[in-house]
């Protein structure tokens, strides 16, 4: 095999997710090659990767440890890709993947949602792709420096392909944890995620947004439709806060000071902390609202039932493009009508 080439991890969507767990891995030691936009790649060539961590670790890979690409490179043979583009590009990145790699090649989809491991099996039906989960938050601070704000292990599907590397994970400060049936471990994150609207409209850091009433009462309704929706569709959704998912939206709706008490752990996230898709807002990019609140509206209609308070979360991210208006809380709670 070529040099250049000889890659075991290849990341497959260079943001925030990609670079940060594929540049932990390459720390420890592990080849990966990065595909993405030529913004992230030529701030890699150049700067290489800068890693943080709120527990203050760093960790910096320089550029000549890091393989770039803008698109999977031909011969490439990597024992693993981890696919962590946005969910509107899972469908031509897996058809990308799937006209370059070998069948079998193991495919671990790190992204939002619920739907993208279909998505992308369809697109690559001869790839062996893997649902995974990745519960912590990551900020991109400058060109080719990453921070994770939040606390928290991977998750992915058991397969026979990935309990090879979960050592490995494990050693790069990234570890993984493998479950029979991962679905309650998805729901469980998504219900979490659904504060990502509500953040990226807020215009604040994850934190400040969390120690404002109104904005929690939102998350707290958008929580409340997802739980009724998975309880008539016989999902128990996986606990991945300090407390069951059903007490959530109580604790939410907490006045700020016992909140503050309550909800500790919860606010363990430090002052460089947002959404990803506040950064999506930023950039001008398509957020991935059809991938939390649109699965919420789905689950809820296949059911028999509504949500339209997560129905109008699709709506004002959808808008922002035209009108770029940040929400203050009150505001935004009554376009939820609370």
């Amino acid at each position: 095999m070529n040099e250049e080439l000889a890659l075991d991890v290849l990341v497959m969507g260079a943001g925030a997710v990609g670079c940060y767990i594929g540049g932990s891995l390459a720390a420890a030691g592990v080849r990966v090659g990065f595909v993405g936009r030529a913004r992230v790649i030529g701030a890699l060539e150049t700067r290489g990767l800068t890693l943080t961590n709120l527990e203050g670790i760093r960790h910096h890979v320089p550029p000549g440890l890091i393989k770039v690409y803008e698109h999977v490179p031909t011969g490439v043979r990597p024992a693993l890709v981890l696919l962590t583009v946005k969910s509107g590009a899972t469908a031509e990145a897996a058809a990308e993947l799937a006209a370059k790699l070998p069948a079998g090649t193991a495919v671990l989809s790190l992204q939002n949602g619920m739907s993208n491991t279909a998505v992308a099996s369809e697109a690559a039906p001869r790839l062996n792709v893997l649902p995974a989960m990745v519960p912590y938050n990551i900020a991109e601070l400058g060109p080719g420096a990453f921070h994770r704000g939040t606390v928290g292990r991977l998750a992915a599907q058991d397969d026979p392909v990935l309990r090879r590397w979960v050592a490995v994970f494990e050693r790069a400060g990234v570890p993984i944890d493998l479950h029979a049936d991962l679905l309650p471990v998805q729901w469980g994150k998504l219900l979490m995620n659904l504060n990502n609207p509500v953040n990226a409209l807020s215009g604040l850091a994850l934190r400040e947004e969390l120690l404002q009433r109104d904005y929690r009462r939102c998350l707290a309704a958008l929580m409340d439709e997802a739980l009724a929706a998975l309880a008539k569709a016989g999902i128990a959704p996986a606990q991945l806060a300090a407390v069951p998912a059903h007490k959530l939206p109580g604790i939410l709706r907490l006045p700020t000071p016992l909140f503050r008490m309550v909800a500790a752990r919860m606010l363990r996230i430090d002052a460089k902390a947002r959404s990803s898709m506040a950064d999506d807002l930023a950039l001008g990019r398509r957020t991935e609202i059809d991938a939390l609140c649109g699965e919420v509206v789905r689950l809820a209609r296949k059911h028999g039932g509504e949500a339209p308070r997560n129905a109008k979360m699709v709506e004002l991210l959808e808008a922002w493009p035209d009108n770029k208006a940040r929400w203050p809380a009150k505001q935004l709670a009554a376009q939820l009508g609370l």
